[in-house]
């Protein structure tokens, strides 16, 4: 990195978590093993170019399970449904496979243990996310939305002797999620915390790479969908952090050439659901304005991997030996 010139704070980690590659894969290792067409409720990720690039090879997007034919291949999205939407597709009799990611699984689980103990379950996350719906569907008697430090204000009064536990959606910034559980025990002294912090290692990992280059940036550009609520947090992280100005955007294309004026210093990064692909894209944008001189500043590493749905391992295996099996025979080939 020069002291002066242009130059690129490159934030690692950064794209897909375990979650999202699990999430991805089992579309793929579907259109695999059934062929088009595929269904998948809700968008698999929060992602324009994964949906899009899904779309072309036969997957078809769907609002609600009703939308998708009798006995279709339906799949869930990484975001987690409610008991209801499961139930709907059993009455269809569709074929659903349930990519919803592990630790969104494990608050589901969390909201229905503590739901049976007798517990109101304060759970902090943005209204109509489908995470958010689908984790207030495991217990919606006693499940209280607190959407931001205003949501806190909102809540109904809980006697002493009634048990609170707060959970979590896992994509929030983990600051502003401190800053309202403090505001909730202000209000409510007897509130619980949850076993485990419900913000995934990946949000958590990707806002403190962030925070590690945001001093130094004049100009923060994070490469990620307008929906997709880690990316989004990722923006305000950037500046809340130091960075003088943060954007959002899905390609390289849509980068404004005003916000390169008088930038010496850009920091790129991307949320969860972003395929690495785009951030390349972003590089190539940079690089061909002057911006040629890239750092990538980790700050930690990360090896989680989560298996498959069992209805797909099998189909990934074969993947995996015919590709083996076609380079082994390019090779003799060669030879």
């Amino acid at each position: 990195m020069t002291d002066a010139g242009k130059n690129v704070l490159l934030a690692a980690p950064r794209g897909y978590c375990a979650g999202v590659d699990r999430a991805v894969d089992t579309v793929e290792q579907a259109l695999e093993k059934y062929g088009a067409p595929i269904y998948v409720r809700k968008q698999i990720v929060h992602n324009r170019y994964v949906v899009e690039s899904l779309s072309e090879r036969g997957v078809i997007f769907v609002d609600e399970a009703s939308e998708a034919p009798e006995g279709a291949h339906l799949v869930f999205s990484a975001h987690g449904i409610a008991p209801s939407v499961r139930e709907e597709a059993s009455a269809r009799r569709q074929l659903t496979l349930d990519a919803t990611c592990p630790l969104v699984t494990k608050v589901h689980n969390e909201a229905k243990r503590f739901a049976r103990d007798g517990f109101h379950i304060l759970l902090i996350g943005h209204e109509g996310h489908e995470e958010v719906e689908g984790t207030a569907g495991e217990a919606p008697e006693v499940t209280h939305l607190v959407d931001g430090v205003a949501g806190v204000e909102k809540l109904p009064e809980f006697l002493q002797d009634e048990k609170l536990i707060w959970l979590s959606q896992t994509t929030l910034s983990v600051d502003e999620t401190i800053e309202i559980v403090n505001k909730l025990r202000e209000r409510f002294p007897h509130l619980q915390n949850p076993p485990s912090d419900d913000i995934c290692y990946a949000t958590q990992n990707r806002q403190e790479s962030v925070k590690a280059i945001a001093p130094k940036c004049d100009l923060m550009i994070v490469v990620g969908s307008a929906n997709s609520s880690n990316s989004v947090r990722l923006v305000e992280v950037a500046l809340e952090a130091g960075a003088k100005s943060s954007y959002l955007v899905d390609f390289a294309k849509e980068i404004d050439e005003e916000w390169l004026e008088g930038v010496n210093t850009v920091g790129v990064t991307c949320g969860a659901s972003v395929p690495e692909l785009l951030v390349r894209e972003v590089l190539e944008f940079l690089d061909q304005r002057g911006y040629s001189n890239v750092e990538q500043v980790t700050t930690t590493t990360e090896t989680i991997q989560f298996a498959l749905p069992r209805e797909l391992r099998e189909a990934r295996n074969k993947t995996a030996r015919n590709k083996t099996a076609g380079a082994k025979a390019a090779g003799n080939k060669a030879l």
